[in-house]
């Protein structure tokens, strides 16, 4: 009997070691197969969209190579929506996601995080003529917001049950909403709101309410500490050596500037 639970001892250790083992696996893989799957947004600019050659670019797609080249390892680019980016690594269809992920205590259940690597906000926009003050005055007006976003969930704490929150399926579907005219207000990241607004004048739309402030992070599987650690460091030195605010200002307009750990 006593032999018997030393047996079922020895394998079920056994069987934590080589899960273990298995879970700290995706740094030894990148840098044995010299590349790295790095999930990215391609609907959403500045961070991350086509360009006219047809391939991705943007914030999160020079974070992504800039990742790739301190590891020694080719990058590719797997673009993802805000709904299946978390999934991406949970089936290990990516090392890595980088792209415009906040960090919050639902999150940190499922999957682990880097230190911040670039300064994200989200906010209500909607036309100078609409008057909102508060979170009170979107009651009875409609809201566009993409759905499994950052912003869907605060918006859905913050506006109150009078306001018609409509959820879209990705960020241009948000964006396309809002231009046409099929809502009234839009919440979304600043850098976002910016970009539509340049390219859409005639909307006259303006900052309105600020829901969170929300740096980005990258997601790392749960359990890879091996490469979340070492990101951090590509992370650390890249703040150091004014890397990344070199990559914000460029995109942003604005340096990156402290940063959570």
């Amino acid at each position: 009997m006593i032999r018997r639970t030393y047996l079922v001892l020895g394998a079920a250790l056994a069987a934590l070691g080589a899960s273990a083992s298995h879970a700290q696996a995706a740094l030894d893989e990148i840098l044995a197969r010299k590349a790295i799957t790095i999930a990215i947004p391609t609907d959403f600019p500045p961070y991350g969209f086509v360009g006219t050659d047809l391939k991705p670019q943007g914030l999160d797609i020079d974070m992504a190579n800039y990742i790739g080249a301190k590891l020694g390892a080719r990058v590719e680019l797997v673009p993802v929506t805000s709904a299946n980016r978390i999934p991406y690594l949970q089936t290990k269809k990516a090392h890595l996601v980088i792209s415009t992920l906040g960090k919050n205590p639902d999150r940190e259940k499922v999957i682990d995080f880097t230190a911040a690597y670039s300064p994200f906000f989200q906010a209500v926009f909607a036309s100078k003529s609409l008057n909102v003050k508060s979170f009170g005055d979107l009651a009875g007006k409609t809201v566009a917001v993409t759905r499994g976003a950052i912003e869907d969930m605060e918006i859905t704490k913050l506006a109150p049950p009078a306001a018609d929150i409509k959820r879209f399926e990705d960020n241009n579907a948000t964006v396309s909403a809002f231009v046409s005219g099929q809502v009234q207000a839009i919440a979304t990241g600043a850098s976002v709101a910016g970009n539509m607004m340049q390219r859409n004048p005639q909307l006259n739309a303006e900052y309105k309410l600020l829901i969170k402030d929300s740096p980005n992070f990258i997601g790392v599987a749960k359990g890879e500490d091996k490469l979340r650690l070492r990101v951090n460091e590509i992370i650390a030195a890249g703040k150091a050596a004014g890397d990344l605010d070199r990559m914000a200002q460029k995109w942003l307009g604005r340096p990156a500037g402290d940063l959570p750990n």
